[in-house]
């Protein structure tokens, strides 16, 4: 599934490649994904124009003019790509916007766990899906002191922790890894110990792991692609994510990177290294 950071480059390049265009048609290929399209989806945003590209936790927010805004998430294996507007639609593409510029934005879907909603700009904050969201980590007031409250008398590993969704948006399995890792935390040890200098290792930590996926495009797995068609290449960075018996990076531990299961997710980490 797609995390905040390959969220966010598809948010970014979108934004490059279609703000201010307008949708001269929209078209939904089949009745619905995870959940249905909304009723007369194609009608009601056809002839509107993009107004801004934002993102919330995993969430793309596509706001339009006229005071509604398209709420997407790409489920595991969703894409966004833009081609010309009279080429073939390509298998498992279920929604596609024509805009002005003769481009057209596709969804493609081949498992179908993703969604679109239409929702009024003034409704967003308290739609269900957006509503429950823990802070953004890139937001200047995510710090180690706000860190440490989230966790305050959590005694959920800090793995769980930082995967709920209700108390960080935006973060999983493999930023949590690569996070834990660089800030030297063990992912068992309980969340609510995560105080003072650990807490802001670890939000400096998971800033800066998001910021580098940022900026390599996010990680392609599997699906994930840019709206270009583009491959991400953080996947080349990771320090221990799939890693399991590899040499830990710049530590001398005998047995390597190890792997555990946490919640059903695996959890890849240096046990001489994080504590």
């Amino acid at each position: 599934m797609p995390e905040l950071p390959e969220v966010e480059t598809i948010r970014r390049h979108l934004e490059a490649a279609v703000l201010g265009r307008r949708i001269l048609a929209a078209r939904t290929h089949r009745r619905d994904l995870r959940r249905p399209f909304p009723a007369k989806l194609a009608t009601r945003i056809t002839g509107r124009r993009i107004a801004a590209l934002e993102r919330r936790a995993k969430y793309l927010i596509v706001r339009l003019e006229g005071g509604i805004a398209l709420l997407v998430h790409l489920g595991m294996s969703g894409r966004i790509l833009i081609g010309p507007a009279d080429a073939r639609v390509e298998p498992h593409v279920h929604f596609t916007l024509d805009l002005d510029d003769e481009r057209r934005v596709n969804l493609q879907d081949p498992r179908r766990f993703g969604m679109v909603d239409l929702v009024p700009d003034d409704k967003l904050a308290e739609h269900p899906l957006l509503r429950g969201l823990g802070p953004e980590p890139l937001a200047p007031a995510f710090n180690g002191p706000a860190l440490a409250k989230m966790l305050e008398g959590r005694g959920t590993s800090i793995k769980a922790a930082l995967m709920d969704q209700r108390r960080v948006a935006g973060l999983g399995n493999i930023y949590v890894c690569e996070a834990l890792f660089r800030a030297g935390i063990s992912p068992k040890r309980k969340a609510g110990s995560v105080t003072g200098d650990r807490a802001d290792r670890l939000a400096v930590a998971i800033k800066t792991v998001l910021a580098d996926a940022i900026d390599a495009g996010g990680s392609t797995l599997r699906d994930h692609r840019l709206p270009s068609g583009e491959l991400g290449y953080f996947q080349h960075h990771f320090a221990v994510y799939d890693h399991e018996g590899e040499p830990c990076p710049g530590c001398d531990c005998k047995t390597g990177i190890k792997r555990i299961v946490q919640g059903g997710r695996s959890t890849f980490y240096c046990a001489k290294r994080q504590k």
